[in-house]
């Protein structure tokens, strides 16, 4: 097979495709890999994380109706995210469950223009979740290793990252809209591929599913088993802003200053907080 030759996919994945998904919205999926086809060196049809055109139709329907009907999300700043090159959207996390991740994601994926694929950077562990972890690398969900990320911005491809880590999305209901500290590795990296980070601000998924407790249970590697006021999430309206891009020149001696790298992400992290206060102050309510 010639390198980037894209086959079929498995009959299963395949199949599910061609039910939810129509006909164009696949070929649109794989226009859009083919726009990236330096990082997708296809194997058997898959890029080297194992996405697909299938799997992120698939996607793409399935966030449909929590997009469009549930969470309703409205968003605005696209314009700010680069058409090419390596970009990290950098965004802020909680709701107990993730959410938030998803929609973001989903946002990407429909907003872009050019389309491009969003590569969320998960915990290593949710790759070992059953059937969920399969289906979110077919999407094009990553694990959370550095060598991953190193590779996808030399591809100049486009990332979803949450910088707060666990700590985000495990906050108390009185912590909402308090950032935990960023986390500087996607700023010691954008400094050394010379990427752009552009700043995210999500409103409404801190009040989605309140958190009443945490076991510490590790089921597939989590750090803890959530324990949320509700059995499934409120319909609550989510409020998602782009900001202006943060630019880094490709610099090795800056990606090894810690002084540079903390200035980088207090940077980053102030850029995430002024949109979500701008949001919270012009939100009407919960449910509008």
């Amino acid at each position: 097979m010639a390198r980037g030759e894209l086959i079929d996919t498995p009959d299963w994945i395949r199949l599910l495709a061609k039910v939810v998904a129509p006909r164009r919205e696949r070929e649109r999926f794989r226009a859009m890999l083919a726009e990236e086809r330096r990082a997708f060196e296809r194997s058997h049809g898959y890029d080297v994380f194992g996405a697909h055109p299938d799997g992120a139709a698939i996607a793409h329907f399935v966030t449909g109706f929590l997009y469009d009907r549930w969470f309703r999300v409205k968003s605005e700043g696209h314009a700010h995210i680069p058409a090419t090159g390596p970009v990290i959207v950098a965004a802020n996390h909680s709701g107990t469950l993730p959410f938030d991740a998803m929609m973001i994601y989903a946002d990407l994926l429909r907003r872009t223009d050019p389309p491009r694929l969003p590569r969320a950077v998960a915990d290593s562990f949710v790759a070992g979740l059953p059937f969920i972890g399969l289906l979110f690398a077919r999407a094009g969900v990553v694990g959370g290793a550095r060598r991953n990320v190193e590779y996808l911005l030399q591809e100049d491809e486009l990332l979803l990252i949450f910088p707060e880590g666990v700590p985000g999305i495990s906050k108390r209901f009185g912590q909402r809209y308090q950032l935990q500290r960023f986390r500087g590795g996607h700023v010691e990296l954008a400094m050394k591929y010379g990427a752009s980070i552009v700043p995210a601000g999500l409103v409404g998924a801190e009040e989605q599913m309140p958190q009443i407790a945490r076991l510490p249970l590790r089921l597939f590697g989590a750090p803890f088993l959530p324990v949320p006021a509700t059995p499934l999430p409120l319909p609550v309206r989510y409020h998602l802003a782009y900001g202006e891009p943060i630019r880094f020149e490709r610099d090795p001696e800056a990606a090894d200053d810690p002084v540079r790298i903390r200035e980088g992400t207090e940077r980053v992290q102030s850029a995430v907080q002024e949109l979500i206060d701008r949001q919270l102050a012009e939100r009407e309510g919960l449910f509008r």
